[in-house]
């Protein structure tokens, strides 16, 4: 639980499905419209064209505020986008398994370095074992020497055989520190934090189940285990992104509108009402007493031309369709099809290679399963035999009966023989184990 919850490598993987969640709801996103804003301001010198009224200038700056509205939705694309969503998707399910396979990957490697620490720890007591019985033959040659019953060499063997005992505790030790920072680090823990393993009972482990057959397994695995699955979800990516690819080839049509407006210095009045009136034209005579007065008309009354008014009078609407058809784009469409298809291919060939390494390990994880059953019960009979010679043969050597030489090899065949049966019960429970990985059964001691 410590391991899952603060592994480097999980978290890695649940950054990229995260990631890959927020691209699956941004191309959901694309089927929205999109709505945008603009805003454009300059200044005009010389003979410029007004924006407002059309008309040109001459030799007057003028400054032109152009604020605009648009929308735009694409009503179809070659079915890139429909496509682009359902490669996503998939991308989040392979994710997933990626996610699942770091996970039982950890959680495979954490039982086999917890394992390995008992196996150590078994190791490390069996090596003080070994110290007490080198001690006590060490004691028994000092008096025998003492006495005239054994000689110099015999004292020297005996210490010799409490040096190579203690040398083995020192190895012993030394793994058993090793397996216990290896698990440390899956957990991300500080190297010098002290930790205790909590030993499971293994001596009620009795009935370790070693005899499976491998196509039944293999038939489970393959629909269980995340390596095949990573791989398979891969394959379907790849095999979508093609249909993504290939969207480019057709034309693509869209919906657009836009509500533009504008303003100009250059127009400063506004015609705000008329009054009627009449204007007189000129005079019959110099004297001015006969005026000529036009008939009675309406006049436009101006006054100032307001930045809001401009806004409005100059407010427009436009709504269209568009058309993009695709004639030559230098061969990027096709390239990038060909691009797709070749990465499909090879995510076809990764997904059978998976398949073929889990079912080589599978067959071997059978096999090694049978083996470690026989080893152990082996192992044991070894022990038992070279355990009763021992004690005949230590019999003998306390009455002086066996040298030290035949005394020593069989005190060094006993250790052996008891360190072999102590990794061959914890391998032979390990590859029991590893069968319930690949069912995909949790693993439990």
């Amino acid at each position: 639980d410590i391991a899952l919850e603060r592994n480097l490598a999980i978290k890695q993987a649940a950054f990229s499905q995260a990631l890959d969640e927020t691209n699956l709801q941004q191309s959901k996103n694309n089927l929205l419209p999109t709505l945008s804003g603009s805003m454009s301001g300059s200044y005009n010198f010389g003979r410029v064209a007004d924006a407002s009224t059309y008309q040109y200038t001459v030799n007057q700056s003028v400054f032109l505020f152009s604020p605009s509205v648009s929308a735009q939705v694409t009503l179809f694309q070659g079915g890139q986008l429909r496509n682009q969503i359902l490669q996503n998707k998939l991308l989040v399910d392979a994710d997933k398994s990626n996610l699942d396979k770091v996970k039982n990957d950890l959680v495979l490697n954490v039982i086999i370095e917890f394992l390995q620490i008992l196996t150590n720890q078994d190791l490390v007591v069996a090596a003080k074992q070994q110290i007490d019985i080198a001690n006590q033959t060490l004691d028994r040659a000092n008096i025998n020497f003492k006495v005239g019953n054994q000689t110099l060499a015999d004292l020297s063997q005996a210490k010799a055989g409490l040096s190579t005992a203690q040398l083995n505790l020192i190895n012993a030790q030394n793994q058993l520190d090793l397996s216990i920072l290896i698990l440390k680090q899956y957990m991300e823990m500080d190297p010098a934090t002290p930790i205790e393993v909590e030993r499971p009972d293994i001596s009620r482990i009795t009935n370790v189940k070693t005899e499976f057959n491998a196509a039944d397994i293999l038939a489970t695995a393959l629909s269980v285990n995340p390596d095949v699955r990573l791989a398979e979800s891969q394959q379907a990516v790849y095999a979508q992104a093609i249909k993504v690819a290939k969207g480019s080839y057709y034309p693509s049509l869209s919906l657009f509108s836009g509500v533009p407006s504008n303003t100009s210095s250059a127009q400063t009045l506004k015609q705000t009402g008329s009054v009627l009136r009449q204007d007189t034209l000129g005079y019959v005579n110099s004297d001015k007493q006969f005026p000529v007065i036009t008939p009675p008309h309406n006049a436009a009354v101006y006054g100032p031309y307001s930045f809001t008014d401009k806004l409005n009078d100059h407010f427009s609407q436009s709504i269209g369709i568009s058309l993009q058809i695709p004639i030559f784009n230098r061969f990027s469409a096709r390239t990038n099809v060909r691009r797709a298809k070749i990465n499909f291919e090879n995510a076809s060939v990764n997904t059978q290679i998976a398949k073929n390494n889990l079912t080589k390990t599978i067959y071997q994880a059978v096999l090694d399963a049978r083996a470690s059953a026989n080893q152990y019960q082996s192992a044991q009979q070894t022990y038992q035999a070279n355990k009763d010679a021992f004690n005949v043969i230590q019999q003998r050597y306390n009455v002086g009966l066996v040298n030290s030489l035949d005394y020593n090899t069989s005190l060094t065949n006993l250790n052996t023989s008891e360190n072999n049966m102590i990794q061959a019960r914890y391998q032979m429970i390990f590859r029991s184990k590893v069968i319930d990985y690949y069912l995909g059964n949790p693993i439990t001691l």
